[in-house]
């Protein structure tokens, strides 16, 4: 992460009332906490190299995409068949090529010294959404004796209901030669977008839930 702060905050109403208005004005605090991370780095991968083993690029695992000359890497504006329903477009489709083919597993356009280049946008190449969290409390204390007192807390946890969306899927495949369009764009359209799903977000180290409030009671003594 290049940048990670927290702040946190408590302040107690100096209210100090005496005889049967001070047990609804005194004892009233507000706390909370504030959580802002920039976005995790993560990388764009083709689909793994599997011809056989009798092409130039040999090797386990999906291979680097590369990104296109001139192209921006990051569209967040809807991609026309591209952005699925219920996602956040993330990533420009269009500015990433595979070097192999899904349809036969060589090298996209033929297994050549030219067009079996590993791929350059490299590792953890690009970042991904920003994660932003607060919480808040609101306490009251009532006094029920010299050394007992009873506290109620209201609990508000993700107080704005922010969504935090979780990285993009890393793996794509490019299109097939046959196919009405370049070969070196994406096939998995689903994938170039971004879901507020629990498990995608829970992978960027915070809590993954929508707003939450909770009432707590306790003895104190």
């Amino acid at each position: 992460m290049r940048h990670n702060v927290t702040i946190s905050y408590a302040y107690e109403l100096p209210v100090r009332v005496r005889g049967a208005l001070g047990v609804a004005l005194n004892g009233w605090q507000v706390s909370g906490s504030v959580f802002s991370r920039s976005g995790l780095p993560f990388s764009v991968l083709s689909t793994p190299y599997s011809a056989n083993g009798n092409g130039i690029v040999n090797g386990s695992g999906p291979q680097f995409a590369s990104l296109v000359a001139g192209a921006s890497s990051y569209e967040h504006h809807p991609v026309p068949g591209v952005t699925q329903p219920g996602t956040i477009q993330w990533l420009n489709p269009n500015a990433f090529s595979s070097i192999v083919d899904p349809s036969t597993g060589a090298c996209a356009g033929g297994d050549s010294p030219d067009r079996c280049q590993f791929g350059n946008l490299g590792r953890n190449a690009l970042r991904g959404p920003d994660f932003t969290w607060s919480d808040f409390y609101l306490t009251k204390w009532f006094p029920l004796s010299d050394r007992v007192r009873l506290r109620i807390d209201a609990q508000f946890f993700n107080l704005f209901n922010h969504p935090n969306f979780g990285l993009p899927v890393l793996g794509y495949a490019a299109r097939r030669a046959g196919q009405a369009c370049h070969a070196d764009r994406f096939r998995r359209a689903e994938l170039h977008g971004l879901t507020a799903d629990r498990a995608a977000r829970r992978r960027l180290g915070g809590d993954s839930s929508p707003r939450m409030i909770a009432l707590q009671a306790r003895l104190e003594f």
